[in-house]
């Protein structure tokens, strides 16, 4: 069975990458034209293997295109590009889409038995049983907050990578077991930092959901660490540094020479 599993990635993977999903990736993921030719290569690679693998399903009305397909999967891939361990986001199974935010029901305990029913608009979700959620103009139209940039792919699909091993804790499978030390030592100490920022209202660059809980401030770093990764090294740069050591990707570098 995994020898025709490993036929069948390697068969896709093959495959001739289109045009058309080329123009998608230079009209819509920007980090694309700072990878080299080799990086872009492997990253078409990885997008043929996650769009043929992977069920998007449009919802809310949407109709499911290349655009919406490639876009996503791109975001996602980027994570990956380098990461040796990677599986193509095994748990994951489907990708759901919506045209805009959407309303989740919520129901919040106050006292005792009390609750208080309600809802909240959302932009994104990962499940960790095999489900990603994404509204679709908070792909293409990125909202920004306070000078930062968000990015809802890359945020949800970190969350996968968090929950490969099971419940999402901040501290995704590393490539050696010798760095746990020192994610758990630096990405602590900076979720503090966030969370006493938060608290106090102070401005930062990380955006201040990351101080929700560890997972949410992976996500978050995660976000920074490619759409504003010149800022996050110069101001947090122990952390720049575990992500960079995590991805195996410089982003700063990659922006500074374009």
């Amino acid at each position: 069975m995994f020898g025709f599993k490993t036929r069948r990635i390697n068969r896709l993977r093959s495959q001739p990458f289109p045009s058309s999903w080329v123009s998608i990736l230079l009209q819509n993921v920007a980090y694309y034209e700072q990878l080299s030719s080799a990086e872009q290569q492997e990253l078409q690679r990885t997008i043929n293997v996650f769009v043929a693998e992977k069920n998007f399903e449009g919802c809310g009305g949407l109709e499911m295109t290349d655009e919406i397909r490639v876009t996503i999967a791109a975001y996602a891939c980027i994570l990956l590009l380098h990461i040796e361990h990677h599986n193509y986001y095994p748990r994951l199974q489907s990708i759901l889409v919506y045209p805009h935010a959407y309303m989740v029901p919520e129901a919040q305990q106050i006292v005792g038995s009390l609750v208080l029913g309600g809802d909240s608009m959302r932009s994104g979700e990962s499940w960790g049983d095999g489900v990603v959620v994404i509204a679709w103009d908070h792909v293409r139209h990125r909202p920004t907050e306070h000078g930062s940039s968000g990015n809802v792919v890359l945020h949800e699909f970190a969350h996968q990578l968090d929950q490969e091993k099971g419940m999402a804790t901040g501290a995704p499978v590393l490539p050696k077991t010798s760095m746990y030390q020192a994610w758990a030592r630096i990405l602590g100490r900076e979720y503090q930092a966030l969370s006493d920022a938060a608290a106090a209202d102070r401005p930062t660059l990380l955006d201040k959901y990351g101080a929700t809980n560890p997972a949410e401030f992976f996500a978050v770093a995660t976000e920074s660490f490619f759409e504003q990764p010149i800022q996050l090294k110069e101001l947090h740069a122990e952390l720049y540094e575990e992500l960079k050591l995590y991805y195996g990707q410089d982003p700063a570098k990659s922006s500074s020479a374009t």
